[in-house]
């Protein structure tokens, strides 16, 4: 993206020499000095804001002096200062399952902008922009030497249209670079090797400039690399499009909570543990919407590696982001994952001279503050349906009893006979135990933890238990690398994780089929089997249609539980298994010493092994480079294409955009509780035949066996207009105990969602969603807004929403609303019935208060106050033109 000069901020431009060379950078200090205001206070985290704001001016979203100086008010406040700044990061990154949806979005403006009279060649990302192919790797195949090879073969398989569409978009686009699959997971690759921390480029008179790297990724755990200092959150593929195409973000100056760490992690204890706790303290403090900054003297024994899974799991505790400020062991890191030493120069003098820098004095002001020992840190699993909900591993057992009576009410100890074995499958039982996912694979220190507790359990002549469903997924090649270097694969091997592939797998859903026999035991006694993951997830329905009750952990405790079998077990105290002299072995007999684990880090994590696995980061393997495409400006769509088709939502698209109406006698579509995800509205993994999107894929002749996900449909809204609301798990409270994306119809009748949402359609009927709190938590899904549009929802009324959903909703067009006065479904006794109508939206402003008629079944009318959440100016001009891209296809076609 071009760097342009404001005359505001031209007296804030200096000169910074690293390693015999000159460089320009905005200055914090010298705004301080011009008069601007007191900035040497902020926290790290909002100085990168600020730096953006001296250095960006640009048409119609121009920095003002006032939005300076609004940083200094945000400190002479106490850490609030609510204002809209226009923010516009430096890069956007993407995976491939919300990655080709934008990409269909782009191919689709592209026709759309020809339709209106435009350029195509004026939809191009101005921004670089890196897609990583790492969520489409599912597990067939497992335990085995040939598991990943199977397993890759079937990847291109199902997903040569998705990977020969993604080619299509490398070469037709600027600007765009694809990661091929099998390298690893986006977030480990932008963490090892795409971030810079501090990034330079040249601006418009040629001249070199430092500043922070940033971005915005097009999935929640983008959070990861603000492990490295460098800025970033998730945002839906529909905001990181309009970012690409050089629209600013439109935001808040945010609140910012200062965590503090001290002390040092105890013996037994793992990155994971400490993350857990992290994230229940957070939760319950409530930072939505909020920036979070690690500070305090424990950073000073916390390697990056755990700042990274602290980061990671940013959206599981509901914040925007958990920075870490640069400090020595950034700089170690970047070392260490083979960036070169004029870049790490430029790291540690940039931090210095600009006030980034951590150091014993750093005593920013905070919003608010609160402290963690970490020496208090226990080993610990979260579940069986939030990452928030922590449980220590002492009170596993009967955590989980508690569960089975309370949560899922059913009786503990009822045992069903598997065909063909010799065991039976009963409730607490795990079948699936994966070490996958960003947060942990990226952490040499709990990867190479696993790997010792599996050759100390080999060694005994240990295994996995029969029933359990085994894998390994790292999260890039390098984890490969050194736990080949230390022997430890083998080992891993011998207790049945065998590597299944790179890329997120179990984490995203993509757990493959478990044993059928095992699968209908299950069934036959509506059992509660159990999946252990060292994951950031563990939603209702994401992980396994068999499984009900899933657990985070980290992975040395995932192959303990894996030779347990079971989650009825004091783990840490009874017995997990015997030895192959029938000896009883115990979790301490197979646990490594926090001195072990430090050793084979240090001789295994090394420099070379990074520079050798990113040295053809872009190129792939024989089976990429084979893949075929053409190099058209505009796509040809494929008519018969299951998995790419052309989306209505710029066809017919008028030159100049409406207004916002007012919603007049609109049916409830569906009524939902608290807590309802991304994954409830629009889910990941795979879909049964009897499903409107199984019934869509069987009338055009595809077999149950190339359902593959909903996920790798995502370029198809046919496929994800039927799959929204449709979670197994989910539960529509206009029906009485229904799971399932059900509802009732225009007809009183039930039926699938879908259904009665084209019924209501078709008789020109306009709907809405009634929710409960924290409505959209999770993945940073664009689905979940895309699909609610296409169904015809004009608006989400909620007690509360979480950021990303809120932001794709208006983005699709769709208006968030939120109650007021201590209402909710439940105080107003909604059933489904009422007709809704909400007036004041014709004339409404950010963050207005609106009223609400509901009419009841009985022909009463109870009239309530809404909040709308359409929170800045610029977002009710995108819902004005039905849409944020709609309004950058529109302006780009004038321009």
């Amino acid at each position: 993206m071009p760097i342009t000069v404001g005359q505001d901020t031209a007296k804030t431009r200096k000169e910074l020499s690293v390693n015999g060379k000159t460089i320009s950078y905005y200055s914090i200090p010298a705004a301080t000095e011009t008069g601007l205001g007191d900035f040497s206070k902020l926290p790290a985290a909002l100085k990168v804001v600020l730096e953006n704001m001296l250095r960006f001016e640009d048409n119609g979203f121009s920095v003002s002096v006032d939005d300076i100086k609004a940083f200094a008010e945000w400190g002479a406040n106490g850490g609030k200062n609510p204002r809209e700044i226009a923010y516009r990061p430096a890069r956007v990154l993407m995976q491939d399952f919300t990655g080709v949806p934008a990409v269909v979005d782009l191919a689709a403006m592209r026709d759309g902008i020809k339709a209106l009279g435009g350029d195509p060649q004026k939809i191009n990302p101005l921004a670089p922009v890196d897609l990583v192919i790492d969520h489409s790797v599912m597990i067939d195949e497992f335990g085995n030497p040939r598991a990943f090879q199977m397993n890759v073969d079937r990847e291109y398989e199902r997903n040569m249209e998705r990977y020969q569409f993604l080619k299509w978009g490398q070469g037709a686009f600027n600007n765009f670079r694809v990661v091929p699959p099998g390298t690893g997971i986006c977030h480990q690759v932008n963490l090892e090797y795409l971030a810079k921390t501090i990034w330079s480029d040249t601006d418009q008179n040629g001249v070199e400039v430092a500043y922070p790297d940033t971005l915005v990724g097009t999935d929640s755990h983008t959070t990861m690399v603000n492990g490295m200092a460098v800025l970033g959150w998730g945002v839906g593929g529909i905001e990181a499009e309009a970012a690409m195409l050089g629209q600013p973000i439109s935001m808040l100056i945010p609140e910012v909570i200062g965590f503090e760490l001290t002390g040092a992690m105890i013996e037994g204890t793992t990155g994971t543990d400490l993350v857990l706790k992290v994230v229940e303290l957070l939760r319950a403090k409530g930072v939505v919407g909020k920036f979070v900054e690690f500070f305090g003297e424990g950073l000073d024994r916390l390697p990056l590696a755990d700042r990274a899974t602290i980061a990671n799991m940013a959206p599981e505790y509901g914040a925007t982001c958990g920075f870490f400020p640069i400090d020595d062991e950034t700089l170690r890191y970047l070392r260490n994952t083979g960036r070169d030493e004029d870049r790490v120069a430029l790291v540690e003098a940039y931090a210095k001279a600009n006030g980034f820098w951590r150091d014993a004095d750093y005593s920013p002001i905070y919003t608010d503050t609160m402290s963690l020992d970490m020496g208090t840190i226990v080993p610990a699993i979260s579940g069986p349906k939030r990452p928030q909900d922590y449980v220590a591993l002492t009170d596993a057992k009967s955590a989980f009893s508690k569960e089975m009576e309370e949560t899922f009410k059913r009786p503990m100890g009822k045992e069903i006979a598997v065909k063909g074995e010799d065991y039976t499958m009963e409730s607490g039982k795990v079948v699936i135990a994966s070490i996958t996912s960003c947060t942990n694979t990226s952490n040499p220190y709990v990867m190479i933890g696993a790997g010792l507790v599996a050759r100390k359990a080999a060694a005994l002549g240990l295994n996995r238990k029969p029933w359990v469903k085994t894998s390994l997924a790292p999260g890039s090649q390098v984890v490969s690398a050194y736990l080949e270097a230390a022997d430890l694969q083998k080992d891993l091997d011998a207790v049945g994780f065998n590597l299944v592939g790179y890329g997120c797998t179990t984490c995203i859903g993509n757990s493959g089929p478990i044993q059928a026999e095992l699968s209908a035991a299950i069934a036959e006694g509506d059992l509660v089997a159990t999946a252990v993951l060292s994951g950031n997830r563990n939603f209702e329905g994401r992980i396994s249609p068999d499984v009900r009750a899933n657990y985070l952990a980290s992975p040395p405790l995932v192959v303990a539980y894996a030779l347990a079998g079971t989650m009825d077990i004091n783990i840490d105290t009874d017995v997990i298994a015997q030895d192959k002299d029938g000896n009883d072995v115990y979790l301490k007999d197979i646990w490594p010493t926090t001195q072990e684990v430090a050793d084979l880090v240090e001789q295994t994590v090394t420099r070379a092994a990074f520079l050798d696995k990113y040295a053809d980061v872009f190129q792939g393997d024989e089976k990429w480079q084979g893949v075929d495409t053409t190099d058209a400006e505009t796509y040809d769509w494929p008519p018969t294409s299951t998995y790419i088709q052309n989306p209505p939502y710029f066809q017919g698209m008028s030159p100049e955009p409406g207004t916002i109406s007012n919603i007049e006698n609109a049916k409830v579509l569906a009524i939902l509780g608290d807590m309802v995800t991304t994954d409830h509205i629009s889910p990941a993994g795979s879909f049964a035949t009897t499903s409107p999107a199984g019934a869509y894929l069987l009338e055009r002749q595809v077999q149950p066996r190339e359902f593959n996900s909903y996920g790798s449909r995502r370029g198809n809204h046919e496929i994800m207009m039927r799959g929204t609301f449709a979670n197994i798990r989910i539960k529509n409270e206009m029906l009485d105990g229904v799971e399932g994306g059900y509802t009732t119809g225009p007809d009183g009748k039930q039926a699938a969602i879908y259904d009665a949402a084209m019924a209501y359609q078709e008789a020109g009927t306009p709907l809405v969603i009634f929710g409960g709190e924290q409505y959209g938590a999770g993945s940073s899904r664009d689905w979940a807004a895309k699909g609610t549009a296409l169904l015809g929802v004009k608006a989400v009324i909620t007690e509360n929403f979480e950021r990303i959903h809120r932001s794709n909703l208006v983005g699709m067009g769709v208006i968030p609303l939120e109650f007021t006065n201590g209402d909710s479904r439940k105080s107003l006794g909604l059933t489904g019935a009422e007709t809704v109508s909400i007036t004041g939206l014709d004339t409404i402003q950010p963050r207005q208060e609106v009223p609400c008629s509901i009419t009841m079944a009985d022909g009463t009318v109870k009239e309530i106050t809404l909040k709308c959440r359409i929170d800045t100016a610029p977002e009710i001009e995108y819902v004005e033109h039905g849409g944020v891209l709609h309004y950058v296809l529109r302006n780009l076609a004038k321009s």
